[in-house]
């Protein structure tokens, strides 16, 4: 690593544009330079970054229909004493209980410790649970009902195995680059219809009696240098991790619009980033949780750190934190910036009660929002094995009783599974019909290594932190251990001998002697590759989380090519994490379809046969764009540090324009454009209508809070009221709340900094516990409400042209019409289920949002005097249908 730092200062100095290993990346910048916004508001945001404080953190009111869980939650919490508090807000540590993350409890109250376990497809580190799509599929559907479902299936798995709190769903990354690592836990790159997908999957987990996790808030949008003590082991110089730098315009207009959708939809907790946002870190960043999240968006559950991405304690409390996870400062050292030091701090006075109370509010309130005093069942799983018995407390190696009880928690999920890889897969060349396949032709041949199994088993790599094997599942803590999982070659195998064919399959990429002797006499080739990528604590063949390119994985550029040279009707399926570069394949005839099949879970292999033997009909369209360069995306990732040993600086210079409007901006012809998917039957569009409402004018919102709610419970200053029993027994590196077994609060805190002037570190206003003025475009969870006001109701007639009986996905796109605004912006859709010679009807509500943007000056939404039109069709690219709107 010693020639990496080399590597570092070469590139620092001589402000080199690639990055070594990534040689096409821009640097010191991670946006390409013909792809910089021209928004005054983003152009202007090229110095030193900073994150404007906004206090106090807003305390929650029971907007919308959060009222009775909070009446609920403030009678609990007015029972409780200090300790029980901070027992409630600080997890216990890492590896001290079951499950990743768990709070203390309260025992005197039969109030259980909270539960919280990965991941956004399903249980993380358990066993008899299943292996869900991920997000990126579940984009790729279109389909609000199959969002939905699969929301509620999982959140009935996590119910069952007793979590209280769902990690999931994901809506950062967005996905500003297409090599981000993480991209695949969450939907698309663009933020409406990833607010669709967010809102969706939240209503079915909490309709479950599952609590949900919107995260990661906001703007963690790559895995190198997320975390600085990662980044330093492997071989980096930097002291803080990457500060993500982006301008009001694009925040409000890309990157908080599907968390508003998230808080609209009633999600009970956000969890904050690694990140460092305009140079402050996501967990302490009181403008990003206090002003958006809180004041803005209203949101009214509770904030929870990634884990070891708290910072601080009096900072991260103050900032608008309402839980501490795991709890410990970094993992297993039994220290806490909470706990004892919450308490501490309760008592000398640094945090007022009233956030303590309103931190723990909001949690209970949570909790009964989504009716868990109804749905709780104990714990019966363990994270650390899966052995039946074992310690309790895994890292103190304490507690040996049952920790397993292997609960099948699956019920008939499968089919469900089976039918979100089915439709989730884009059909992007079908020439001269090459499918559906029959069943009955003459030598079928399969060739990848992404066609078969993991030679150590679906689960023989931790977070399946490989690319063995057929990939159904990317890597990380947004995974789950697969019950099974059916390969793309045993399913076609298993078609094949049911029509009594001949079937042959090589999973060795690199057996080119054998491949090209197998697909010159196959009649039909079908050629599996993938590309992978995960998270940043893994690193699978020099890929740190992020990608390092586009490219396929284990030569899967070159398989294709041996092939299709050989096979004049090859078709090729590939299970990737996003987007990759597809060379010529378009326009090869010998490569006679392609498929997109992303990560579809443990039901893979059936999923795709349903596709290539015709039993479902593609109706799946792309959530993100293909392009045939790295640099059509505009937006990149940064891959080495840029600012000496501080902060990595990336600065958001595109602005609005990533994926398909990146690509717009730039006049660049895609390979397959964002919405594009084709069907074994043709539709056509006519007959758009467009309905304008009368709609009152948009109101901003006025006036003041109430004052911060005094819950009848003063905490006593008497310090000794706050030791461990005498008569308990501590659990070695277990965070409690009480006092480190002195009445002296200097000795209790044990920190260094210890009393020094209020002033020097406890921000202005952030005390303030008076009523505070409410922000114009905040109101309600969500925001304003009349942002929701439905001004337009848009109809056009969708007809099936074709034979079969099809899906369609009728999209609907809005140019704002402003100088700076991006060609189009996705509005609106829905996939329909249309008869063969027959028409249906597209409908889509256009509200005040979809066609206002952000403005820095009033600090809310304004409709713009510039025209506005509206456009309907099958993809970003095609939009045969136009009018503007009046």
């Amino acid at each position: 690593m010693q020639w990496l730092a080399g590597a570092l200062v070469l590139a620092t100095s001589r402000l080199v544009f690639s990055q070594d290993g990534n040689t096409t990346a821009p640097f010191p910048n991670s946006t390409y330079s013909n792809a910089a916004s021209s928004d005054p508001a983003t152009a202007a945001f090229t110095g030193p970054a900073f994150s404007p404080p906004f206090y106090p953190s807003p305390w929650g009111s029971g907007a919308g229909d959060w009222a009775s869980a909070y009446e609920r939650a403030r009678a609990f919490v007015a029972q409780l004493t200090l300790l029980e508090k901070v027992n409630v807000t600080t997890g216990v540590g890492w590896q001290s209980e079951r499950c990743v993350g768990q709070t203390g409890a309260v025992p005197r109250l039969g109030f259980r410790s909270l539960c919280l376990q990965d991941s956004p497809l399903g249980l993380r580190n358990t066993d008899y649970n299943s292996a869900f799509p991920a997000g990126v599929n579940v984009a790729a559907t279109w389909d609000r009902g199959l969002a939905y479902a699969r929301g509620q299936a999982m959140g009935q798995e996590h119910r069952g195995k007793g979590v209280d709190v769902q990690l999931g769903p994901v809506a950062g990354p967005l996905g500003r680059a297409p090599t981000g690592g993480r991209n695949w836990e969450g939907f698309s790159p663009d933020p409406a219809l990833t607010g669709v997908m967010m809102a969706q999957t939240i209503q079915g987990i909490q309709q479950a009696g599952v609590i949900a996790c919107a995260k990661h808030f906001i703007v963690n949008e790559q895995e190198h240098f997320r975390q600085a003590g990662e980044a330093v082991g492997y071989g980096y110089n930097i002291t803080d991790s990457l500060s993500s730098n982006v301008d009001d315009v694009t925040m409000h207009e890309t990157y908080l619009w599907p968390f508003a959708d998230a808080v609209r939809a009633g999600v009970g907790s956000i969890m904050c980033s690694y990140n460092q946002i305009n140079n402050s870190y996501g967990c302490e960043n009181s403008y990003t949780l206090n002003y958006l999240l809180k004041g803005e968006l209203d949101f009214q559950g509770f904030v929870m750190s990634d884990w070891q991405a708290q910072h601080s304690g009096v900072g991260s409390a103050l900032a608008g934190m309402d839980m501490s996870m795991p709890g410990d400062t970094l993992f297993d050292t039994g220290k806490s910036y909470w706990g004892a030091n919450l308490t501490v701090a309760i008592l000398n006075g640094t945090i007022p009660e009233w956030r303590l109370d309103d931190m723990a509010v909001r949690i209970i309130a949570a909790w009964y929002y989504v009716g868990r005093d109804q749905s709780q069942v104990p714990i019966n799983f363990d994270s650390w094995t899966i052995d039946t018995f074992g310690n309790q407390h895994y890292y103190a190696e304490e507690g040996y009783t049952l920790i397993n009880e292997h609960v099948d928690v699956r019920a008939e999920h499968s089919t469900l599974i089976r039918q979100i890889g089915s439709a989730s897969t884009v059909l992007l060349k079908n020439n001269n019909s090459a499918l559906p396949l029959t069943g009955r032709e003459r030598f079928t041949a399969v060739f990848g290594n992404d066609a078969g199994g993991n030679q150590y088993g679906p689960n023989g790599c931790p977070d399946r932190g490989c690319d063995n094997g057929t990939l159904a599942m990317a890597w990380g803590s947004g995974t789950a251990n697969f019950p099974y999982l059916v390969t793309p070659e045993t399913a076609i195998q298993n078609e094949v001998l049911g029509n009594n064919g001949v079937f042959q399959s090589i999973t060795d990429n690199f057996a080119d002697t054998q491949i090209q002797s197998l697909a010159s006499q196959a009649s039909v080739a079908i050629v599996f590759v993938n590309a992978d990528s995960g998270e940043g604590f893994i690193n699978v063949d020099g890929n740190e989380g992020d990608r390092n390119n586009l490219t396929f994985w284990q030569g899967g550029d070159v398989l294709v090519q041996n092939v299709s040279a050989l096979c004049n009707n090859t078709i090729v399926v590939m299970h990737t994490v996003g987007p990759v570069l597809l060379s010529n394949y378009s326009e090869n005839p010998n490569i006679t379809a392609i498929l997109w099949a992303g990560l579809p879970g443990e039901q893979s292999g059936n999923s795709i046969a349903d596709i290539l033997y015709g039993r479902v009909n593609p109706g799946a369209k792309l959530p993100f764009t293909l392009g045939a360069s790295r640099e059509d995306y505009g937006a990149d990732l940064l891959y080495i540090p840029n600012n000496g040993t501080d902060a990595p600086q990336q600065s958001f210079t595109e602005g609005n324009f990533i994926d398909y409007r990146a690509f717009d901006k730039a006049d660049v012809t895609p390979v397959y454009e964002f919405g594009f998917g084709l069907s074994y039957t043709t539709f056509s569009y006519s007959n758009l209508r467009v309905n304008r409402l009368n709609v009152s004018a948009y109101t901003p919102t006025t006036g003041v809070t109430s004052a911060a709610p005094v819950l009848g419970n003063s905490t006593v200053n008497d310090t000794s009221q706050y030791q461990l029993p005498s008569n308990f027994s501590a659990i070695p590196f277990y965070i409690y709340p009480y006092l480190n077994g002195t009445d002296d609060l200097a000795e209790a805190a044990n920190a260094s900094d210890y009393g020094l002037p209020g002033p020097s570190y406890i921000p202005v206003g952030s005390q303030d516990d008076s009523p505070q003025p409410r922000l114009a475009a905040s109101g309600a969870p969500g925001g304003n409400p009349e942002l929701y006001d439905v001004l337009y109701q848009v109809e056009a007639t969708v007809t099936n042209t074709g034979s079969v009986t099809g899906d369609e996905v009728a999209q609907l796109y809005i140019s704002l019409g402003g100088p700076y605004d991006p060609k189009v912006v996705l509005r609106g859709f829905q996939r329909l289920s249309i008869q063969p010679n027959s028409s249906t009807t597209f409908h889509v509500d256009i509200t005040r949002r979809d066609v206002s943007n952000w403005d820095t000056s009033s600090q809310n939404w304004v409709v713009s005097s510039a025209p506005k039109t509206v456009y309907v069709g099958s993809s970003s690219r095609t939009l045969p249908l136009s009018t503007n709107l009046s």
